[in-house]
């Protein structure tokens, strides 16, 4: 009878860890999910509020966020080097204030500002 209960036991166990790598599987890759991309130009910039305006490819506008996690590629002084004609490729979240900025670099076809230069082996 113990070892009945003891086969039970483990058996309950084995499908209740099964069960929390399958929610944990769930939340990230809702996380993941959750990053939108953007294109567009930066159309104006707030220091204050450490928030961007950008004109989307679609004719859309949207407002985004960054914090001190943001990631700038290829634009020199990161949040500091984004001007009014930039063209830039955004990766964000929505989160309860609106879109947070994960990464914003310099658009990969040029234009704003320059462009057109080798962005190295690890860009397409």
């Amino acid at each position: 009878m113990t070892s009945t209960l003891k086969r039970a036991s483990a058996r309950t166990l084995a499908v209740a860890f099964l069960i929390a790598a399958l929610f944990n599987a769930l939340a990230v890759s809702q996380a993941e999910a959750a990053v939108r991309h953007f294109d567009g130009t930066v159309l104006s910039k707030s220091s204050a509020h450490h928030t961007f305006r950008i004109k989307k490819e679609n004719g859309g506008r949207a407002r985004i966020h960054v914090n001190r996690a943001t990631e700038f590629e290829r634009i020199p002084g990161g949040f500091s080097g984004l001007h009014r004609g930039l063209r830039v490729e955004v990766d964000a979240k929505r989160t309860d204030r609106g879109l947070l900025a994960k990464k914003v670099e310099k658009d990969r076809r040029g234009g704003g500002g320059g462009g057109g230069e080798d962005d190295g082996p690890n860009h397409g």
